[in-house]
Formats: C-alpha cells, sequence, structure tokens
C-alpha cells in the first residue's frame, strides 16, 4: 500500500491553512497539497527593473528600491488612518502611502530596504501609491537586486498575497514530494527543452526572471497536452482493435459512377478528402473521422461517395443530422444527388409514423433499405441495422463526447465519418476532437459567389433598412438576429422579443416572425419551415439559426450588435445565406464611435478558418468553442496558439506509445497510467479508463 503523502493532504492541514481558509481555498478548486502546488500565478510583478526616484513624474507605473528614512501613521477627518513611509535612493526621496493599512507601522522600521510598486500621484508632492510591496533587507542588511513577484488567483477572504505566504511555507515540502512524481523521462524532456516536473514548479512559484517562467509554464503545458492527447489516443485504440472484418475493398463501381456523373470536378481538396476516407473503409479496423469544411466547401458530396462505398460493398449507410429540419433537407438533396444511379434514400425521424415508419423499419432489418438519412430517431428502440457499414453523423459540434460514444457503440463495427461545418484552428480540433483522424477541406469550389459584407453604426441604420425593404420587395427574405431573448438591465443590446414587434410596425406590408432558444423544438421547427416554403418574409432570431436549414431564397442577414460576437460566430450566421443563385448580403450594426478591429477582421474575410483563427488570438481559448459540452477539460496552463508545437508532438508521441502498450502495464508506462487515471478518473464512461 502506498504511503500517504503532504500531495495527498487536504489543505486544510498544510502550514498557515487550517478549516476556514480551506473553505476559501476550495471555491478555487485547491482541496489537498497537490491542488496547491498547481495553484500556479496568472500574472507576475516585474521588479526586476528599478526606477530610479528621482527620475519619476506623476502618472508613472514604478517599480523602486529605497531605504525608509522615516514613516508614521497620519490620521484624517474621516476617521481613516493612513500609513506613510518616505524612501530614499541615491537619486531622491518619495512619500509612500498606505490608506487603510495603519497596523504596517508595525511590520515596516526605520532603516529597512524596502521594494514598491506602485503608480506615482500628486499630492502635497510626489506620492507613490504602492499595490505591492516587500521588505528586501532589515536595518544593517544590503541587497540591491529586485524580484519577479507572483500574483496568485484569489477569492474573496483569502488575497493573493496570503496566498503566496501559505505556498512559500509549504512548497520546499511539496516540491520534495513532486520529484518522485515525475513522469517523463529526461531524454523526453530533454528533446521538448523543457525543465522537469519540481524544477518547472519552483520556477514558477519562485521566479528569477519572466524568460524562465515561460519554460516552466511549457512545462505544465506539455504535461496537460500530452495527458490529453494519451485520453484521446486511448479511445482510438479502443475503436480501431475492434474486431471487424469489413474491409470494403469491392469494385467501386457505384462510386465511380457517381463521380462520374456530377456536374463538376471535385476540387483538389475534396479529392484528397476522398482519398483518405477510402483508404480508412479499405482497412480492417473501423474508420473513425472527421471532416472539417466551411460552408459550401462540398462536405456532402464526399459523403455521399462514402456512403456509397458502403453500399457497394454490401452492408447499410446512415446519415444522422440533429433536427428533423436539417435531416429532410439532408434526404432532398441526396435523393436529387443519387438519381443517375437510382439510388434513393429512405427517411426516419420522429414524424415518420405509422405504415410509413413500419416499411422503413422493415427495410432496414432486412437489408433492403440501404440508405437512410434520420435523427437520434434511428437509434430508439425497434430500429434494427441488418448490416450496418457507415455512419455518418452531421454537425459534428452539436454532439458531445457521451453522445458521440453512444453513437458509434450503436454503429457497432461500423465506420464512422462526423461532419463539422465549423471552421476551427487545427491545434483547437486536435484538442476538442484528438480521438478522431482529421481531414479538412480548406478550399471552396470555383464560381461561388461571397456573401458581401457592410460593418455600420447606427447613425446608418435607417438607410440600411429601406434597403433592406428593397431586397424583401424583390421577393427575398432576410434575417435579423440579435444577442438577447428578452431585455436585460445588465446589457445595453437590444432584444428579439422586443425587436420583433418593432420590425412588423417598420415591415408591415412583409411577414414577421420569431425563433429563438426558449421556444420549443416543434415551434422552432414550424417557423423555420414556414421560413422555408417563403410564407415569412423577415425572420427576428437568436444564434438558434448559426446552424439551420438551406434557404437559397435568403439574401440578407442583419446582425445587430455584432459586436457582442465572437468572429466564428459571426461567421457561421452569415453562412445562412449565400445559399442560392443570387447576391447575398451581410449586415453588421454595432454600437459605439469606433468599429471595433474584431468586425474589420470579419468585413475582410469569408474564410472560415482564418476567421477562427483569429477569433483565437483576439478572444483567447477559454470555453470558445463550448469546451464542456464536449466533456474536454479546461486547459489551465496550455495556450493553443502559442503552444501549437508542443500539441503536435504529445499528439505523436501518445499514439506512439498506445500502440506498443494500449493498457500502458509495462512498466515504463505504469506512471502514465496512475497520472491519467488521476487526472481523468471522472470521465471513465467517457473514454473507458481507470
Amino acid at each position: 500500500m502506498a504511503a500517504h503523502t503532504r500531495l495527498q493532504d487536504p489543505v486544510q492541514f498544510l502550514k498557515g491553512v487550517g478549516p476556514r481558509r480551506a473553505e476559501h481555498f476550495a471555491r478555487l478548486g485547491v482541496r489537498t497539497g497537490r491542488d496547491l502546488l498547481y495553484h500556479v500565478p496568472h500574472r507576475y510583478e516585474d521588479a526586476t527593473r528599478v526606477d530610479q526616484i528621482g527620475s519619476l513624474r506623476p502618472g508613472d507605473d514604478a517599480t523602486v528600491i529605497g531605504e525608509v528614512v522615516a514613516k508614521g501613521v497620519l490620521p484624517t477627518r474621516k476617521r481613516l488612518r493612513i500609513f506613510r513611509a518616505v524612501l530614499r535612493d541615491s537619486s531622491g526621496l518619495i512619500e509612500c502611502a498606505w490608506p487603510g493599512q495603519p497596523w504596517l507601522d508595525r511590520q515596516i522600521s526605520k532603516g529597512d530596504l524596502l521594494l514598491v510598486m506602485g503608480s506615482v500621484g500628486f499630492f502635497h508632492g510626489r506620492q507613490l501609491r504602492p499595490r505591492e510591496h516587500t521588505i528586501l533587507a532589515r536595518e544593517g542588511e544590503s541587497t540591491d537586486r529586485g524580484r519577479v513577484f507572483p500574483v496568485y488567483p484569489a477569492t474573496e477572504g483569502l488575497t493573493h498575497r496570503q496566498i503566496r505566504g501559505i505556498i512559500e511555507a509549504n512548497l520546499d515540502e511539496l516540491l520534495e514530494e513532486a520529484v518522485g512524481r515525475e513522469v517523463f523521462p529526461d531524454d523526453w524532456l530533454a528533446e521538448q527543452g523543457l525543465p522537469g516536473l519540481a524544477e518547472a514548479l519552483e520556477v514558477l512559484h519562485r521566479p528569477e526572471d519572466l524568460a524562465a517562467v515561460e519554460q516552466a509554464r511549457r512545462r505544465l503545458a506539455w504535461e496537460e497536452l500530452f495527458f490529453l492527447q494519451l485520453l484521446h489516443a486511448r479511445a482510438r485504440h479502443e475503436i480501431r482493435s475492434r474486431q471487424s472484418g469489413d474491409a470494403k475493398r469491392g469494385p467501386p463501381v457505384q462510386t465511380e459512377s457517381f463521380l462520374a456523373a456530377l456536374p463538376f470536378q471535385l476540387t483538389s481538396a475534396q479529392q484528397q478528402a476522398w482519398s483518405r476516407i477510402r483508404s480508412d473503409m479499405e482497412e480492417e479496423a473501423p474508420m473513425y473521422r472527421l471532416l472539417q469544411g466551411d460552408v459550401g466547401s462540398g462536405k456532402t458530396v464526399v459523403a455521399v461517395a462514402a456512403m456509397l462505398k458502403a453500399i457497394e460493398n454490401g452492408f447499410q449507410a446512415v446519415l444522422m443530422a440533429p433536427t428533423e429540419l436539417l435531416a429532410e433537407q439532408h434526404r432532398r438533396t441526396l435523393t436529387e444527388l443519387l438519381a443517375p444511379i437510382d439510388e434513393v434514400p429512405a427517411l426516419l425521424t420522429g414524424s415518420v409514423t405509422g405504415r410509413e415508419r413500419e416499411a422503413v423499419l422493415g427495410g432496414l432489418r432486412d437489408g433492403s433499405i440501404r440508405l437512410v438519412v434520420g435523427t437520434h430517431a434511428l437509434f430508439q428502440d425497434g430500429v434494427e441495422l441488418a448490416r450496418p457499414g457507415l455512419l455518418v453523423i452531421d454537425e459534428q459540434h452539436r454532439f458531445g463526447v457521451s453522445q458521440r460514444r453512444a453513437l458509434r457503440d450503436l454503429g457497432g463495427a461500423a465506420d464512422v465519418l462526423v461532419m463539422s461545418a465549423t471552421p476551427i484552428p487545427r491545434s483547437l480540433a486536435l484538442t476538442l476532437y484528438g480521438d478522431l483522424d482529421l481531414t479538412v477541406i480548406d478550399a471552396m469550389p470555383p464560381g461561388r459567389r461571397p456573401v458581401r459584407t457592410g460593418v455600420r453604426g447606427y447613425a446608418d441604420r435607417d438607410t440600411a433598412l429601406e434597403w433592406v425593404r428593397s431586397e424583401l420587395a424583390n421577393g427575398r427574405q432576410a434575417y435579423f438576429v440579435y444577442p438577447l431573448i428578452d431585455e436585460s438591465e445588465n446589457l445595453d443590446a437590444t432584444a428579439v422579443t422586443e425587436a420583433v414587434e418593432e420590425l412588423r410596425d417598420r415591415f408591415p406590408e412583409f411577414v414577421v416572425e420569431m425563433v429563438h432558444g426558449r421556444m420549443s423544438a416543434t415551434d422552432k421547427e414550424a417557423v423555420m419551415r414556414r421560413f422555408a416554403r417563403g410564407d415569412i418574409g423577415l425572420l427576428a432570431a437568436t444564434t438558434v439559426i448559426e446552424v439551420g436549414i438551406d434557404v437559397p431564397n435568403a439574401t440578407v442577414m442583419v446582425i445587430e450588435h455584432a459586436e457582442r460576437f465572437g468572429l466564428s460566430q459571426l461567421h457561421q450566421l452569415r453562412g445562412r445565406v449565400g445559399r442560392g443563385a443570387e447576391q447575398s448580403w451581410c449586415v453588421a450594426f454595432h454600437g459605439g464611435d469606433e468599429i471595433p478591429a474584431r468586425l474589420n477582421v470579419f468585413a475582410s474575410s469569408t474564410d472560415g478558418f482564418y476567421l477562427a483563427r483569429e477569433d483565437l488570438k483576439l478572444r483567447g481559448q477559454g470555453d470558445l468553442f463550448g469546451q464542456q459540452q464536449h466533456g474536454i477539460p479546461e486547459l489551465r496552463f496550455a495556450d493553443l496558439e502559442r503552444d501549437a508545437d508542443l500539441l503536435e508532438r504529445a499528439r505523436i508521441r501518445a499514439r506512439e506509445i498506445i500502440s506498443v502498450d494500449p493498457d500502458l502495464s509495462s512498466r515504463p508506462n505504469r506512471g502514465l497510467s496512475r497520472e491519467l487515471t488521476e487526472r481523468y478518473a471522472d470521465r471513465e464512461g467517457l473514454y473507458g479508463i481507470g
């Protein structure tokens, strides 16, 4: 039985904590000694570069080191007691003031050498208001170097300075145990140019300079990314190691007939994607691949070729969409594409009932239906496939890790192809979908007419709305998108429930309706059906229409308060128009006098992958693409923009290890297995770890 360690101790029993502070630490996610060790600073005050007191001017943000030559507590009329100290260096004197902190008079003595950081103001002469200070030396001691001060994430009842003191009191003991927790061999770390675990943690808590801090951060980022990729690699191996025997290597009769009958040539990006998918399907191990591409890039044609490959090898193919409207749209598209080769897809959704449903279920059971399009209804009781060969899942980002795993399990040994029209940077794709192989269609078919985008202030609103009226009068349709459902006291933005009445007053000659996320699925689909039929001229909506059906006659997208949306979301909204032959337009209204930089970037490009990369730079990763809904843990140390090289290397190394030791049972990998379980034990049901 392993000995208990300070790293495992509840934080309450560490020096300087106790029950009350332990409650405060719990709000920060710090419950054990290990948590405290990994509670690293979120920023640093760099006091290694010291300013000369004589050069300071009001408005400066300064770091100075000086000897305390005078001090005292000054009472005020408002009963506020201010501790003041006069500091001197070789260039001059300056007064420092700490309002409301008279107790500092007992801590700071005349003759002490003090380091202070803060802003310089003017109050009966120059005065510095410190936000940080430390006693570098007592009278008689000497030092002339500054320091880098760690600033920790804090919470009510627990300041970052208190946290700093607690960590300093416990750090040596925790670091001593951390040495024995190192799971990476020295040659691995040398290959990455990274320090060991204990060294990295000591640097982060006791930094000498910011350059060393960055290398230490990258060490923890490597650890974080590697174990996430190890998690993905195990899930991927589990899929690919299933007994299959379903290699689809028969003559490509239907696929070649289908591709030859297309009225256009596949782009080189489509050809490369089809080549990878075809190769996957000809292997014994099941395919598990993500096909990512912007709206209009031609993913569906590639998916149809894959479905035909399954069919011509004697299997059934399934295409699943997240809503009934999308399923019906896919069925119409597939019917048109497959007409030259006489392959007719069936439809199975919640609305397919009675004899029609029984006929579909019977055809799936006996294998006479070889291609079916549907929703989650495909996986309800009573649905059986005679010989499932390919499962295609559309709009991948609508399904989290647990749903993805359930769908994969229900498909048995079938190949799985998941599609997403939400462009995201490769680094984020590998983080969210590292258990899948990734294929990107990164080029658009020639001749596609881009949506023209304009960014306007609200001073131009009347002119823009009259232009919208002219488009509607010509028989076109328009979307108006709002950031809120209901009016908010906290946000200065128009809500869709208010706007729909304003739009009805403004456009009385047209049918105006609304759709938002609090409506039932039935009501939303009813409105969208009417809009698709052309019964509604103007649709006021929230972002629920970000992923939706194609309405070729909709040529105008108006986005209100566009500054409240991210670049990727703006691009997805713009993608709702431009589906037909007519020129389409997007108008993004912003508040304020100046156009936000993000909106200029949005207007300058229709490349979804470029905009996604810029979005990642501008907004940071955070929960940018809904990581939590995917079941992926938040990244605390890794930055996907700066650490893309570490991510790629972590992915390669993790897959290499799992390919030869999938259970991590060999002696060199037991530490990796222990660490993986400790990090992700709560995700055992998703990834089969533990």
